[in-house]
């Protein structure tokens, strides 16, 4: 059976090299892998460790492409346009694979499911304290997601997945990934597979990592551009979003609410910021003492789980207010 391993990538030069590095390592017979790495025109080194890092290889077969449209969802398209092989695995650039991942994702497939993955922690490639508050805010279910695949234990089906392996027949009856999306198009492709009644088998056996980001600023901007497309999808594919993504909105809507009828009563404000620490605080003292290693900054967590979600509830509330303007260009009219 022929695997195509694909991954994208735009100005990854500091973290590629080690998602390369355990592709060189996988299990499963390099023989029957063909790597599809897509670059999204990088300004930094990202293609040229591409195309050197697998030289004398003994893989299938080793493409490297450019995605001169830059954004995710045309660089997956070119991806599985030159994905050649019975199974199409998507890794993203900024993350990192077990040896065997390859390996258990085929067995689970041979098995007789059509879709497969599995858990998908956060990890850190260089750790300080700060960047060790991050990866908790990140990974805690407070602060992140509830979704099942990111940490359960028990095999099952699920809505949606990272680092997903398909079937390529899935491609090929459900279509490609829509280009008018950003950050959302996961959702939007994964909506139109449960539709078309394939499954996502979940085994707690398969994990894979992704590398968390160790600016405060580059986080938060990540969450307000997650939370902007949210809102913007809300209008293109609603069925494909669920309740939890717009709590943070719900969220920034009471404080506005609120901050609006201060000047008759400072009651509500004081209220909701009093029962959100409340349980910020508590949820941040269980992800400490979860934690193996502790220091002082982590007493910051409650204030990162607030910006997080203020940002992403921000951008939601923003990609909702612009969408009767870019709904044309979203729903390509």
């Amino acid at each position: 059976m022929l695997v195509s391993l694909c991954v994208i990538a735009y100005n990854e030069e500091k973290t590629i090299k080690y998602l390369l590095n355990d592709i060189s390592k996988q299990t499963f017979p390099h023989s029957n892998i063909q790597l599809v790495l897509v670059d999204g025109c990088s300004e930094d080194k990202t293609k040229k460790i591409m195309s050197n890092f697998f030289k004398n290889s003994d893989f299938f077969e080793i493409k490297v492409l450019d995605n001169i449209k830059k954004q995710q969802a045309p660089g997956w398209n070119v991806a599985i346009q030159n994905a050649i092989g019975d199974i199409i695995i998507r890794v993203d650039a900024h993350a990192s694979i077990p040896v065997d991942f390859i390996e258990k994702n085929v067995k689970v497939l041979e098995s007789g499911e059509d879709i497969s993955g599995g858990k998908r922690p956060n990890i850190l490639v260089n750790p300080t304290n700060w960047s060790e508050l991050l990866l908790m805010a990140e990974s805690s279910m407070f602060g992140s997601s509830i979704a099942p695949y990111r940490k359960s234990k028990e095999k099952r089906y699920v809505n949606s997945m990272f680092h997903a392996a398909y079937r390529k027949d899935v491609f090929n009856k459900v279509g490609l990934f829509n280009e008018n999306l950003g950050r959302t198009e996961d959702n939007e492709l994964h909506y139109r597979m449960r539709k078309a009644g394939y499954k996502f088998c979940y085994s707690p056996e398969i994990e894979s990592y992704q590398h968390v980001r160790s600016s405060l600023r580059t986080m938060l901007k990540q969450k307000f551009s997650n939370g902007y497309w949210i809102g913007l999808t809300l209008g293109v594919c609603p069925g494909c979003l669920s309740l939890y993504h717009f709590v943070p909105a719900a969220f920034v809507f009471m404080l506005i609410v609120c901050s609006i009828i201060y000047i008759y009563s400072s009651f509500f404000i004081y209220s909701l910021l009093a029962l959100y620490f409340t349980f910020a605080i508590i949820m941040s003292f269980f992800a400490i003492i979860q934690s193996e290693k502790k220091s002082f900054v982590m007493l910051l967590l409650p204030c990162i789980f607030f910006l997080l979600h203020f940002f992403y509830g921000v951008g939601t509330i923003f990609g909702i207010l612009v969408y009767p303007f870019k709904r044309n260009k979203l729903i390509g009219n």
